[in-house]
């Protein structure tokens, strides 16, 4: 099997990144890996989508700092391939790194990914589906129960008024972004700065304001989903605590959270088992919930991380479940061929 990842950019990779974990463990288990950048994609004239793509395939690795580097080497040359030859294409590109520098490249794995589709590859998530999550009100269309209380505004005085009407004590962040970059906790301490951090927000687009949820104080949990279903392997979940004890109301991993243990609740699998019809729907493979008390603070569905620290801390590696999925769903596409939907076979 020869699998694609698609990320922002070959060379700004990290060995620790989830997409290195599951690029290893597939030429580990015998298959083919292929790293691309947005940038890296050609529509040919007879319609053929090919790429320019980077690789180490050259045997079994035990090392992510060695695999990665290996595919980085100034002596690894890229070369050019059709897609036509790629049995999956796993799009892990975070659009948001890329909207204020390069803005040209937000969509381009989605729309390269929605005609490699249709000639026939899998590409997971769902592009189709993707373009509709480019921002946070992808979130909004799940059900009301998940989801905390939520305004989404420019105007300022509709944001204040929400704050005030949730006793002053709300998250604000921008609906397009990630890594918890310009989210704010409002408490009383901040009423005098209010309108600077809301004014920072909506510079660059609409604010989103949450209520805030007491149990976020000991951080969020991100639970991995595989097909509409919480990852699991020896009866332990792919799932971890993000937790941040400098006083830093963000618990994002990039924002200098940290993982620790924890228990998946009842109420977190219920949550799953809410979303699960709309995840399914939409095609998505694999994403990351990140849950606080009973409620959905999000849902990554472009580039969810974390599989590092959920094997440190369950000491299980989930990564061949993810590529024994990968293989299960490359059979379906040689049974079926086209009789069957890229949306229908990515969380089938």
């Amino acid at each position: 099997m020869k699998i694609g990842f698609v990320v922002n950019d070959v060379m700004t990779e990290e060995p620790v990144y989830t997409t290195t974990r599951l690029a290893m463990r597939a030429v580990n288990m015998g298959h083919q890996s292929f790293y691309l950048g947005v940038g890296d994609f050609i529509y040919s004239p007879d319609g053929s989508i090919h790429a320019h793509v980077r690789s180490a395939n050259g045997g079994s690795y035990e090392s992510l700092h060695q695999y990665l580097a290996e595919v980085q080497s100034d002596a690894t040359e890229s070369r050019r391939i059709s897609l036509d030859q790629i049995d999956v294409l796993l799009l892990r590109n975070d659009p948001s790194d890329d909207a204020i520098d390069r803005s040209w490249a937000q969509t381009s794995g989605i729309l390269f990914g929605q005609l490699a589709a249709m000639r026939g590859v899998i590409v997971l998530n769902d592009p189709y589906g993707l373009a509709n999550a480019l921002n946070k009100t992808y979130f909004q269309h799940f059900p009301e129960q998940v989801r905390p209380k939520t305004c989404i505004s420019r105007d300022i005085h509709d944001i204040k008024e929400f704050i005030s009407n949730q006793n002053d004590k709300v998250v604000i962040k921008p609906l397009q972004g990630s890594g918890g970059q310009s989210v704010f906790l409002i408490g009383e301490d901040e009423k005098a700065n209010l309108n600077q951090m809301i004014e920072a927000v909506i510079r660059d687009g609409y604010c989103i304001a949450q209520e805030y949820l007491p149990g976020a104080v000991d951080g969020d949990v991100r639970l991995f989903v595989l097909n509409g279903r919480p990852l699991k392997k020896d009866g332990k979940y792919a799932a971890f605590r993000r937790c941040n004890d400098t006083g830093d109301a963000r618990s994002n991993m990039h924002s200098g959270g940290k993982g620790v243990e924890c228990e998946v609740t009842d109420k977190m699998l219920e949550l799953v088992e809410m979303v699960r019809p709309k995840l399914v729907r939409d095609g998505m493979f694999l994403c990351g919930l990140d849950i606080v008390d009973d409620k959905l603070m999000e849902i990554n569905v472009f580039s969810p991380g974390g599989l590092g620290s959920s094997q440190e801390l369950t000491g299980v590696d989930f990564t061949d479940v993810i590529i024994r999925d990968l293989e299960r769903k490359a059979k379906y596409r040689k049974y079926y061929g086209s009789g069957m939907q890229n949306s229908d076979i990515a969380s089938l």
